[in-house]
């Protein structure tokens, strides 16, 4: 054992932890007494016994379970002047030894390089508001499903959390039954202008006013005429609003459609309940790791009260089970990110393709309700030309006209009477 008697100065340095994210090491700088050393310096560095490798998908933090056996290299500084702290020789050497009261437990929870805070949120891992650099969205410049939906929505009635590809999904869900919902418009259209079609044909051939004489007569004849036409008209565009907008607004996605969002659905459902196994996991290793940290903490602590070669065999396979346990945490750490990591990329690729399933349903509607307009506008112009011969007879309407070709017809006797005399 090497035991060093040492006063903290007042000009020693705090504690520091390396940045080293599968290394640690701690640094605890010493000023000894004159006596020992002007300016003698003590790095105390922490290897594990055993480590796994670093993991392919980098985990935010690092447990190690760490051997109480420890590698100490004194740095024993010399120098043309022993009261300066500047020196150019260097002396290491090594020794072994057994950890006391210096430290009580045997995992350290490494942050990594550059990780920051976070949370887990119904298991998946975020960063910590404000922590770290500021995260860029992968479609800056638009408003796109994959960059605003990785939160699970509370719901406000306290039931559970609706995932945010599930809102996705009921998007696509509400867009195709509104989507049916314009068609069932559509077709009420379509019976509107039939029974209008059927009514105006059905008025045409009404006798009303069918004795009507004269430039008027031609003028009611013609009119009755063109309501016969404009049926016509109403009919052909009842008949096109069928075919051209109707039918395919309600067959745009077929049944198909609703298999392949369950499909979606199924396997982003399952990657997440893959992750919430992976993370069950993780909280298993984490508590198992806990307790083989107590049980050898309990175990050193016997030791400290009674050596024994028996408590010396039981901290010996103490530690092993700590140092496994720590490996079994980085494992379940590993397959935790490999599945969270599986779960984005899908996310961000199913994402995609439901906005741009949402896109096409859109320029689908607009194309065939522009269709409906153009429609409109062509029944319009043949209603107004079925109108102008109508128009063209009233203006010739001349009530003197009528009133001769009347008159001629009806006359009864162009002798006035004259005055009776007696």
């Amino acid at each position: 054992f090497l035991i060093l008697l040492y006063k903290p100065s007042s000009l020693s340095p705090p504690l520091c932890l390396s940045q080293d994210p599968y290394f640690p090491s701690i640094c605890l700088p010493y000023i000894f007494p004159p006596c020992i050393s002007r300016g003698l310096s003590l790095s105390v560095s922490l290897r594990p016994i055993s480590l796994s490798p670093p993991s392919r998908s980098p985990s935010n933090s690092l447990s190690l379970s760490l051997s109480r056996s420890l590698i100490v290299s004194i740095r024993a500084e010399k120098g043309g002047s022993p009261s300066l702290n500047t020196h150019t020789l260097w002396m290491f050497f090594k020794v072994r030894f057994e950890l006391r009261n210096w430290f009580h437990k045997s995992t350290l929870i490494v942050p990594r390089r550059g990780s920051v805070a976070m949370l887990q949120v119904n298991c998946v891992t975020f960063p910590l508001p404000g922590e770290g650099p500021e995260q860029q969205l992968l479609k800056p410049n638009d408003w796109s499903y994959c960059d605003y939906f990785w939160a699970d929505k509370k719901d406000p009635q306290g039931g559970a959390c609706m995932p945010g590809f599930e809102i996705l999904l009921q998007k696509q869900l509400k867009g195709k039954q509104m989507q049916k919902e314009m068609s069932e418009f559509v077709h009420e259209r379509i019976k509107i202008e039939e029974e209008y079609a059927k009514n105006l044909s059905k008025l045409s051939l009404s006798p009303l006013a069918a004795q009507e004489e004269g430039t008027v007569g031609e003028a009611w004849i013609q009119l009755k005429k063109s309501l016969h036409d404009e049926a016509e008209v109403h009919l052909k565009f009842s008949n096109k609003l069928h075919s051209e907008v109707e039918k395919p607004m309600l067959t745009f996605r077929s049944d198909h459609f609703k298999k392949d969002l369950k499909k979606y659905d199924h396997h982003i459902a399952d990657l997440r309940k893959q992750l919430a196994s992976r993370y069950a996991g993780v909280e298993k290793a984490r508590k198992a790791l806990a307790d083989r940290q107590k049980d050898l903490e309990v175990k050193t602590q016997q030791l400290e009260v009674k050596l024994s070669n028996k408590t010396e065999e039981d901290i010996k396979k103490a530690r092993r089970k700590s140092t496994q346990a720590g490996d079994d945490l980085m494992r379940s750490l590993d397959l935790y990110n490999q599945t969270q990591s599986k779960w984005f990329e899908e996310m961000v690729t199913t994402s995609m393709e439901l906005e741009k399933l949402e896109v096409d349903r859109i320029e689908w509607i607009q194309q065939h309700l522009r269709q409906y307009t153009t429609l409109r506008h062509e029944t319009d112009m043949f209603n107004q030309s079925t109108i102008e011969n109508v128009d063209q007879l009233l203006r010739a309407v001349d009530p003197a006209k009528d009133r001769d070709l009347w008159v001629k017809e009806h006359k009864t006797g162009d002798v006035r009477p004259i005055d009776l005399d007696i």
